[in-house]
């Protein structure tokens, strides 16, 4: 890919997609360009990655064809009305920020412009990420398989539509955290029984790291591979009934419809 990419913000969003790209030599690291206010950050990934340092909001967006806008919804806002003063007609902005929609994006940098509005989560910093991609009307279809291919190098992705951003938010951005307190549950249960802290953390977030990559290899449904891992009056299906009795599923169900509602207020305020 010929393109040039521009990052405002040097976070660790931005870091693992350069990263990313590098490591899959998508784009080469002279055609990628980042601003932070921050320049020791900036310097370190010079360092690491060989990629071009700009010192303005306005100087890293001249160089883009593609701009990342990868700071909190806040900053992207005063960046937008503030530090860029004009922007190239065929740029195309890709908002990684919660809580801004496409139409708000289009009245701060004009309607006729091509927005992308992209929801990663944490794991793209292992590069196992789950992204949503969401364009507007104006993007085309190679603008898109551009994007793809570029979070790629960084997980999976999903072309979502906009009114799905906050079931997005629920199920995958903030999704790690439910898993990690899942791993640290099991951890306590393997220690509680005499493992080792170190080894009980081993186990189990293998465990749920295999078990999640059967989900997506086999295209069963997780109740299929569930069922075969429960034995008839096993070890297994008494863990499920306990689970069961204390409501597993509705307490899943109940705190991620919670999310939802939170990022439906976040956005509206």
């Amino acid at each position: 890919m010929k393109k040039k990419l521009g990052f405002i913000g040097g976070g660790h969003i931005t870091q693992a997609l350069i990263g990313g790209i590098v490591k899959s030599k998508i784009i080469l690291p002279a055609n990628i360009y980042l601003y932070d206010c921050n320049l020791k950050k900036m310097q370190s990934l010079h360092k690491e990655y060989g990629i071009n340092l700009t010192f303005s909001e306005q100087e890293v967006s001249e160089h883009a064809n593609i701009l990342f806008l990868a700071v909190k919804a806040p900053v992207i806002l005063n960046i937008l009305k503030n530090k860029i003063t004009h922007l190239d007609t065929d740029l195309l902005v890709v908002s990684l920020a919660t809580g801004i929609s496409l139409q708000v994006l289009a009245s701060l940098i004009g309607d006729n412009r091509k927005i992308i509005r992209v929801m990663p989560n944490l794991p793209v910093l292992v590069r196992e990420g789950m992204i949503s991609i969401t364009p507007n009307t104006l993007v085309t279809e190679r603008d898109l398989q551009e994007l793809v291919n570029i979070f790629n190098s960084i997980g999976r992705t999903a072309v979502v539509p906009e009114k799905l951003i906050h079931t997005v938010v629920g199920v995958s951005s903030s999704a790690p955290a439910y898993v990690y307190m899942f791993i640290e549950a099991m951890a306590d249960a393997a220690v509680l029984s005499g493992m080792s802290r170190n080894q009980a953390y081993q186990f189990t977030a293998q465990a749920v790291k295999g078990a999640a990559q059967m989900v997506l290899e086999t295209n069963q449904h997780p109740a299929v591979l569930k069922d075969e891992v429960c034995t008839p009056q096993g070890t297994t299906i008494e863990a499920i009934k306990c689970l069961e009795k204390k409501g597993l599923r509705g307490a899943v169900m109940d705190a991620i419809h919670a999310c939802i509602q939170k990022s439906v207020k976040i956005s509206s305020q």
